[in-house]
């Protein structure tokens, strides 16, 4: 979700720096096709400057350009990626530098170095941090340069179980620091149907039905007991979900619902900035 957002906001004439943090299950180097001959993990321990791990991949964007309308304004911006390291070596050389104090703080100022300096040196509008939701030093790191926390969970039971826990363990002190915090919820019911099944009457009154009102009711609960607001909920594709060639869905498919909803979710976002409710 993350790249496509990223690819959504380019195609609006933003410069968009995505890092991925996920770094014990990194993806965008696969998601990309992309073989980096530097990592952000030899940013992390000076092996490189942060120039050297950021790759312009604009050009995926333009890619795709074919795809719109030709009345469409095109105007394009800047998409700069910087991948995670998914040897194991590198991922056991990230655990060893977590262990120590003073090499936690140092790896914190780099962070504070990619938002503050870096960013501005490229003239960058937008940071996006894809990272993993659990309770890792890397993902706490990225939270804590973070104007903006989007939560995405699944809407099952073991996904919603374990963001309330980390909601109380972590979220709820940035939170208190004046972070904006919303529940982005992904593969919510309502746009698969059931196959109609021989011998199975679907109706309004089916099971499929009290899914719908269930899972209604759980959105309420978890909003009221977290505390936060849904940005946006986004339905299960089930032709994006196994699509084994997914690719900057919102780009190969400009008319498709998804790419709506991310669209919608990019609006909430810019206007959240321009009333000011972000600060």
């Amino acid at each position: 979700m993350s790249s496509n957002i990223a690819a959504l906001l380019t195609r609006r004439g933003l410069n968009v720096l995505l890092l991925d943090m996920d770094v014990y299950a990194p993806s965008l180097q696969t998601y990309f096709n992309t073989s980096p001959d530097k990592w952000i993990n030899d940013f992390l321990f000076e092996v490189a400057d942060f120039d050297e791990v950021v790759y312009d991949l604009t050009n995926k964007v333009e890619n795709f350009s074919e795809q719109f309308n030709h009345n469409e304004n095109l105007r394009m911006g800047k998409l700069f990626v910087s991948f995670s390291n998914s040897s194991k070596n590198e991922i056991a050389k990230l655990d060893g530098a977590i262990r120590s104090d003073s090499s936690k703080v140092e790896l914190l100022r780099k962070f504070i170095h990619i938002k503050e300096e870096m960013a501005s040196k490229k003239n960058i509008d937008y940071i996006i941090i894809d990272t993993s939701p659990g309770i890792r030093y890397w993902s706490i790191n990225s939270l804590a340069i973070a104007d903006m926390i989007l939560l995405s969970l699944k809407m099952d039971g073991i996904d919603i179980a374990g963001t309330r826990r980390m909601a109380s363990e972590i979220y709820f002190t940035f939170m208190k620091l004046g972070v904006k915090s919303y529940l982005l919820l992904n593969r919510v019911a309502g746009y698969c149907l059931p196959p109609n099944l021989q011998g199975y009457s679907y109706t309004p009154e089916s099971n499929y039905a009290v899914v719908l009102n269930e899972q209604s009711e759980t959105i309420e609960k978890l909003k009221k007991d977290l505390a936060m607001d849904v940005m946006s909920s986004v339905p299960c594709y089930c032709d994006i979900q196994f699509d084994s060639r997914e690719f900057m869905t919102v780009l190969k498919h400009p008319k498709h619902p998804f790419t709506a909803k991310m669209n919608e979710l990019i609006d909430k976002i810019e206007n959240l900035e321009l009333t000011g409710d972000n600060e």
